[in-house]
């Protein structure tokens, strides 16, 4: 990618393939796109790229911009752990000087430079990246738990008694945005309008910009009340950290956050629980005891990350990867997906990556997902309490029959259509249970057989414990024992 060509190759992209050539239907210099029909299965596409130029591909995004696309795990990693030779910085990208890339260029919210951790390099970085980092040390993962817990069941109370509920609309697209509005110190922010306002802004839509101002209005509002009066929160801390933010500079990151997490972690949930009623051998294992829903979430995270590419790195300097040789200014797709799924890591797909944290979900290096533990205690423990709700839930279609919404960064489920025996609302403060606390008898008595005793020799019976459900207080544990196991799972 020099001002004499834009082709990855050292191609003329003017020359096109003439009619009937094997490759005639692909991009200028006879490179694959990845958008388009052609692109309507990356993960094909990938593994076409792979088995003709290796783990580094060169390929074209939309308007035909060259990029290459690096595809090995090992090449991934160091991709990202070599900062000296290539960075996140946008400004160095050859085709966006040379006005191959336009404004509206529907890649352009991903590739736009903007001053956040993300994009910085050296002591910004540090100073931007630390005060995030230190913000997000502060978050109590005990009381985490907790609001995952009650948004669960608060979300789950909305369609328990129905006996059939779409769990991306109605829990996937919800949960994370509850969680994050917590987090964040913003909770009376929460409600349907800024879900779909995120989902929205997000999709690229014709109001998506109407959408997005809705969002960074919550947050700017957000800024300004905790520079007023700092909270406990992570706002409050990014606020206040020593790295001393400007108020831009908080709304900023916290924008970053909110989208990231939020999209990352939808998709993270839809992948989890359709994995889980699709898949025999994994509710199986877990209504067996044998594998616990964390593993599940991992198992997940290797086969289909949240974010299948991320766009871009650009190389710093003339170097090397692959097998390939990259230019100065070059453009670089994180291959997340492609690079789970490298046969060097991964000879055999089918077998368990239990307690294998290696994939590239998260990325690495410097710029690394700093929030990635709250994704997977959100898909943890959101499953998990689901599951409690709801133990008999069953797909209400064939798999075959799901439709996935997909483009270069990620692959979203459009709906996942459930069954389930109709269940009573829980209180939101009390624990996820599976069982349904029984009605009031008004006798007590075990078998049929046995006659009922006299009144002159029937012994006092004590009333029945008052339920605490139906009174609208949360059951509390008698004894100690009980107290800390509460205590200790976040309630």
């Amino acid at each position: 990618m020099t001002p004499e060509s834009h082709s990855l190759t050292g191609t003329d992209p003017s020359l096109g393939p003439p009619p009937g050539c094997p490759a005639h239907g692909k991009g200028p210099g006879g490179l694959h796109r990845l958008y388009g029909p052609e692109a309507e299965d990356l993960a094909s596409l990938y593994e076409q790229l792979r088995e003709e130029h290796g783990p580094v591909a060169p390929a074209l995004i939309h308007d035909d911009v060259p990029v290459w696309v690096v595809l090995g795990h090992t090449e991934n990693l160091h991709m990202v752990r070599s900062p000296s030779q290539f960075c996140r910085d946008s400004r160095i990208w050859n085709p966006l000087n040379e006005g191959m890339v336009k404004p509206d260029h529907p890649l352009m919210p991903h590739i736009a430079w903007q001053p956040i951790c993300a994009h910085a390099e050296g002591d910004e970085h540090l100073r931007l990246r630390a005060a995030v980092t230190g913000a997000m040390s502060t978050i109590d993962h005990r009381g985490l738990r907790r609001h995952i817990k009650r948004h669960t069941q608060r979300l789950v109370n909305r369609f328990c008694e129905e006996g059939y509920a779409d769990l991306v609309g109605q829990f996937n697209e919800h949960l994370p945005m509850g969680v994050l509005c917590e987090i964040l110190g913003m909770p009376e922010e929460y409600n349907d309008r800024l879900v779909a306002a995120a989902r929205d802004a997000l999709k690229g839509s014709e109001t998506a910009i109407a959408s997005h101002t809705y969002i960074m209005e919550a947050l700017t509002r957000l800024t300004a009340n905790r520079r007023a009066r700092p909270e406990d929160d992570f706002t409050s801390h990014l606020v206040t950290h020593p790295a001393g933010l400007t108020d831009d500079e908080v709304r900023e990151h916290l924008r970053l956050v909110l989208f990231a997490a939020y999209e990352s972690t939808v998709n993270l949930l839809s992948n989890v629980l359709r994995m889980i009623l699709t898949d025999p051998r994994f509710r199986a294992q877990l209504n067996g005891g044998q594998m616990t829903v964390p593993e599940a979430v991992e198992q997940s995270l290797w086969d289909e990350p949240p974010f299948s590419t991320i766009f871009g790195y650009f190389a710093k300097q003339d170097t090397e990867l692959g097998g390939q040789y990259i230019r100065r200014g070059d453009g670089l797709l994180l291959g997340i997906a492609p690079g789970n799924v490298d046969p060097r890591v991964r000879p055999d797909l089918a077998a368990n990556m239990q307690g294998n944290r290696s994939h590239l979900s998260f990325s690495g290096g410097p710029h690394e997902c700093p929030g990635q533990d709250i994704g997977r205690a959100i898909a943890d423990t959101g499953v998990d309490a689901l599951l409690m709700r709801l133990p008999d839930v069953q797909l209400d279609c064939d798999e075959d029959e799901l439709e996935w919404r997909q483009s270069i960064s990620n692959r979203h489920l459009v709906q996942l259509p459930v069954t389930f025996e109709p269940k009573p609302p829980q209180e939101v403060m009390s624990a996820p249970d599976r069982i349904p606390t029984p009605p009031r008898r008004t006798d007590w008595q075990i078998g049929t057989t046995r006659p009922a005793p006299t009144p002159a020799t029937a012994q006092p019976v004590a009333p029945p414990a008052p339920d605490l459900l139906a009174a609208g207080e949360p059951p509390r544990p008698t004894g100690a024992w009980h107290r800390f196991l509460r205590w200790w799972r976040g309630y």
